[in-house]
C-alpha cells in the first residue's frame, strides 16, 4: 500500500469522507478489574471531523463512560469491507458537559436509546480527542486485487494496493 501521512486540516476532511458511511464503530477502552480490552459497537454522532474529534452519546451509568473515566485513552474501529476501507483512531475520551453540542449533533436515531431526549440526564456527550489515526482504502476493484495478489506470490514482492495513510492532529 501507498503511505500518506497528513496532520492538516486535508487529514481530518479524509477521515471524514472514509467513515461518514460507516454506520457502527467499534469503540475500546480497558477494563479496570484484569486489564483486557473491551470493545462494544456505538455510532459516530458526527459526520464531519473539523475539531479533531468524535463525538459520541453513551449511557452514564454504562461500562464504557465508568471504564475510560479512569483510562482515558480509547481506541475507535471502522470497517467497511465492502469498499476495503479501514479506519482506526486513539484518542483521549472524556465526557463533556455542553448542552449546545448535544442539541446539534442529536438525532432521531439516539431518541431509541435515551427516551428522556436531548435533556435526559443519563445521556452522557463523550468527545474522543484524535491523536493519532490510521488508515487503509484499498482503490483497486477484487479482480485487480486478485491479479496483484497472484503476481505478488510468483515474484516474490509485497503487492501495492491501495492507500494506507496516518493523522497526527497535533
Amino acid at each position: 500500500m501507498h503511505e500518506t501521512h497528513d496532520p492538516s486540516s486535508h487529514g481530518q476532511e479524509q477521515l471524514s469522507d472514509l467513515i461518514k458511511d460507516i454506520k457502527f464503530a467499534m469503540f475500546t477502552t480497558r477494563k479496570r478489574d484484569g486489564g483486557h480490552l473491551h470493545s462494544r459497537p456505538m455510532t459516530t454522532q458526527n459526520k464531519h471531523i473539523d475539531d479533531n474529534a468524535l463525538w459520541f452519546f453513551m449511557s452514564r451509568s454504562g461500562d464504557a463512560v465508568a471504564e475510560f473515566d479512569g483510562d482515558d485513552q480509547v481506541n475507535v474501529s471502522y470497517a467497511d469491507p465492502d469498499a476495503d476501507t479501514y479506519v482506526s483512531v486513539s484518542g483521549i475520551a472524556e465526557v463533556v458537559e455542553d448542552p449546545m453540542k448535544k442539541q446539534a449533533l442529536w438525532t432521531p436515531a439516539a431518541q431509541a436509546w435515551f427516551k428522556g431526549g436531548v435533556d435526559d440526564p443519563d445521556l452522557a456527550l463523550v468527545r474522543v480527542r484524535i491523536e493519532h489515526a490510521d488508515w487503509w482504502d484499498v482503490k483497486e476493484n477484487k479482480l485487480v486485487q486478485l491479479y496483484k495478489q497472484a503476481e505478488a506470490a510468483l515474484t516474490g514482492k509485497t503487492p501495492v494496493m491501495g492507500e494506507h495513510g496516518r493523522v497526527r492532529p497535533h
